[in-house]
């Protein structure tokens, strides 16, 4: 590959606490890979690997923002030192369109550090090793003689001459090698002019696990050994870091690092800690407040807190079994500098990058929605800069956001300071997709479904969440009927706006269609505003608020009703008084009004006309009307069934003269005037009586009446004439036997009756017709009560 020369932004470099930093623009590798050579000196370029990195002090990792980032240490493997105060390291940085790297471009970079203010003992806590480093003109061993120091003289004797060993010891007991064998084992140890290193991986064999003040130590406890001639060199080289440490609540996270670690501290009365200072990627952070940071430490901890979202970290969003969350993540460093009477200063630096576990932030519809516009505003979020928007679905209907704007939704951003933003959405509630539902009296609630989906991270996971926003706004006008009448209907005009789609008319509990009106007798016309119902006066349904001699006052009422509540919300009423010289109103609670209309020749004496019991007379008359109110148990009323019908029967008479017959009882052939009155009442329904405590006459009509007048061939013509007819009853069917006259027959009401009539006229014009017979108490066919036995033949 060629060299090339580096595009300007792509690169940044510092140095901090004997540490190279370098950070790679990730928007100008967008689409591309890359790999890091290490400029060796002396023997070229080498391909950085995971263990070629852990094992000489690099790390290749990213920030939270997504930016690769290389650190090294000053003592790595491939620094040029120079004295141990001047260090430069040499990166190639290939970067290819391809994973296989072929024509791949290389750039070269050059990194500078300057480092002279070393403590007698430096460690640092890397994410991927463990380095310390000792000065060499350090008294060698402790003046308290340690058991760790004891035990190790006597391998002292074995180290070779003039060579470098290193002796750990762990719980397994204690191992020796040299430093070639412990470079197999991913360590590295050497020495500089003035300082001698250790490089240990995490969790190797020779390490061991030790809890600090509640927190998880890597300690690898090592002392390295050199002689040469009368010298004898023994360099306490152990190393501890922290590997956990972290802990998270909803808002803040809290990194935890012993104050005095007892395996680097061996005289604990003689620990004085002397500075604490804290960073955020490669900057040390001098107030921690001002960025709500809380770095604070005791006799037993260090520990720094920062807010979930804070400055120099970053807020990424995520999905988690289809739940919306965050991941906050923040690259910290510690660096705390102590003294102790064996090692006078040590300076410790940890870098710990930290993620918090998935965080679930289930997104908030907030109704922003304007009624008195007719509008919705639905505000869905918050959410981070990483979402978009891609679709939204109306009631169902799925739309992509051009589609959605062509369509009139409005959509837009919102965005707030802390870098959070919401989705507005605006729908009219005229919009087809939008619900509608009739409620109450006179409102309209509106409802708008949203299904949202939404691309999440880099990623582009796709997020779906969905909502329902109501709005109830009182929109809908109640119609208002006009009533009137003529000579003999009643009419209704209603409004047709809403019927059948939010209401309908009920006659009672009765839905009034065209099919029932049309059964009822009414007439149901419609023109572009109104239904018009004419009502005829006797029809069913209309109710008689006053009957009275030759005149009638007459409501129809009905309901407007809610489609699916039943509720009823208006009553539409047309009363009117009619004049009317023949009518029959039955009703329910069995109550018959009568006004019969006599026209015979001669005219006879409305007074005198009755009902079947003659004590039923009359209320109201004038020469050629009468008026007659009666309840069907009462007057000689009969009552018969005819199909699904119950049929009450009376009939008005004039009062006639009779004459003496042959026998008695006296049967006359015809009355000299008869009306027959009959109420029909569907037998499914229940005939009330005595149940409305008002007027029945208010009631309305429960079945309906006829009026038949009966005479013989001369109507208009009274006839008076005797007939001699004999009646028999007989015991049984043979009519062989028969009861003596004016003895009492006792007959249960199922049993039958065996009655012979007989006209004993010898006139040769005369037939006998049997219409009409029944059972009287007395010997006057006219008294009550009675009972019929044969009726209309």
């Amino acid at each position: 590959s060629a060299l090339y020369v580096l595009p300007p932004g792509f690169v940044e470099s510092s140095c901090h606490s004997r540490i190279f930093w370098m950070k790679l623009n990730k928007l100008l590798l967008q689409g591309k890979f890359f790999q890091l050579e290490i400029n060796d000196p002396y023997a070229g370029h080498v391909l950085l690997d995971e263990k070629l990195a852990s094992r000489c002090g690099y790390v290749l990792s990213e920030d939270v923002w997504g930016n690769p980032v290389f650190r090294a240490s000053v003592l790595g493997c491939h620094v040029v030192n120079e004295a141990d105060e001047l260090f430069s390291l040499t990166v190639n940085i290939k970067v290819s369109s391809f994973s296989s790297m072929r024509a791949s471009v290389t750039y070269t970079y050059p990194m500078y550090c300057s480092y002279s203010s070393w403590a007698s003992r430096e460690i640092v806590c890397e994410e991927n090793y463990m380095e310390v480093s000792v000065k060499t003109d350090v008294p060698a061993v402790s003046n308290d003689y340690t058991v760790a120091w004891m035990s190790a003289l006597p391998e002292t004797q074995n180290v070779a001459y003039q060579l470098w060993q290193l002796m750990f010891v762990s719980p397994s007991g204690r191992k020796r090698i040299t430093v070639s064998d412990a470079a197999k084992l991913g360590y590295s140890f050497n020495n500089t002019l003035s300082r001698v290193y250790l490089r240990a991986p995490y969790h190797s064999n020779e390490s061991d696990i030790s809890v600090v003040s509640g927190v998880n130590m890597n300690m690898v406890t090592s002392t390295s050994m050199y002689r040469q001639r009368w010298l004898l060199l023994l360099i306490d080289t152990t190393v501890s870091c922290p590997v956990d440490g972290i802990s998270f609540t909803d808002t803040m996270l809290t990194w935890t690092v012993p104050s005095i670690i007892p395996t680097l501290v061996v005289q604990e009365s003689t620990f004085l800690s002397k500075n604490i200072l804290m960073g955020v990627d490669d900057r040390v952070i001098v107030n921690p407040e001002e960025k709500n940071y809380l770095l604070e430490h005791n006799e037993t901890h260090i520990r720094i807190t920062i807010p979930i979202g804070a400055e120099g970290g970053k807020l990424k969003s995520s999905v988690s079994g289809g739940v919306y969350g965050v991941i906050y993540s923040i690259d910290l460093f510690l660096e705390h500098t102590w003294t102790d009477a064996d090692w006078q200063t040590t300076k410790y630096i940890v870098i710990k990058s930290i993620t918090t576990p998935f965080m679930p932030q289930i997104p908030t519809v907030i109704n922003n929605t304007l009624p008195e516009e007719r509008l919705f505003n639905v505000a869905f979020g918050h959410f981070l800069p990483d979402v978009s928007l891609v679709a939204i679905a109306i009631g169902n209907v799925p739309f992509t956001l051009r589609e959605a704007q062509h369509h009139g939704f409005k959509i837009y951003e919102t965005p707030f300071s802390n870098r959070t933003k919401r989705f507005i959405l605006e729908v009219s509630f005229d919009d087809p997709y939008v619900l509608k539902e009739y409620v109450n009296r006179n409102e309209t609630k509106y409802t708008l479904l949203v299904n949202y989906t939404v691309s999440v991270g880099p990623e582009m996971t796709l997020y779906y969440h969905s909502a329902e926003v109501e709005c109830v706004i009182a929109d809908i006008e109640l119609p208002d009927a006009v009533g009137y009448c003529d000579e003999e209907n009643l009419y209704l005009a209603i409004p047709t706006f809403g019927l059948h789609q939010y209401w309908n008319l009920y006659l009672g509990n009765k839905l009034l269609n065209r099919h029932v009106a049309l059964t009822n007798g009414y007439l149901a016309a419609t023109n572009s505003t109104h239904l018009i119902l004419q009502i005829p006066l006797f029809a069913v349904g209309v109710l008689y608020e006053e009957v009275s001699f030759q005149k009638i006052k007459a409501r129809f009422d009905v309901a407007l009703r809610k489609v699916r509540t039943m509720e009823t919300l208006q009553m539409f009423s047309v009363s009117c008084s009619f004049n009317s010289s023949a009518f029959i109103i039955c009703h329910p609670d069995g109550t018959i009004m009568i006004s019969a209309q006599t026209k015979t020749v001669p005219a006879i004496d409305m007074s005198k006309t009755r009902l079947r019991d003659s004590s039923c007379k009359p209320r109201e008359y004038n020469e050629g009307h009468a008026f007659f109110k009666f309840h069907v148990t009462t007057c000689g009323t009969s009552v018969r069934f005819e199909g699904d019908h119950i049929i009450y029967e009376n009939e008005i008479s004039y009062e006639k003269e009779t004459l003496p017959g042959q026998s008695i009882p006296t049967i006359t052939r015809d009355p000299d005037y008869r009306l027959t009155v009959l109420c029909y009442y569907r037998a499914k329904e229940t005939l009330v009586l005595g149940a409305f405590a008002s007027d029945p006459s208010t009631s309305p009509p429960f079945g309906s009446g006829t009026m038949v007048p009966r005479s013989n061939i001369a109507v208009y013509r009274r006839i008076r004439q005797a007939l001699n007819v004999v009646a028999r009853v007989s015991k049984d069917e043979s009519f062989m036997e028969f009861y003596e006259p004016n003895v009492a027959i006792l007959k249960r009401p199922v049993e039958p009756v065996f009655l012979e009539v007989e006209l004993k006229d010898e006139s040769p014009d005369a037939e006998l017709y049997l219409e009409n017979c029944w059972v009287t108490r007395s010997l006057d066919f006219n008294s009550t009560p009675r009972w019929n036995i044969i009726v209309d033949g």
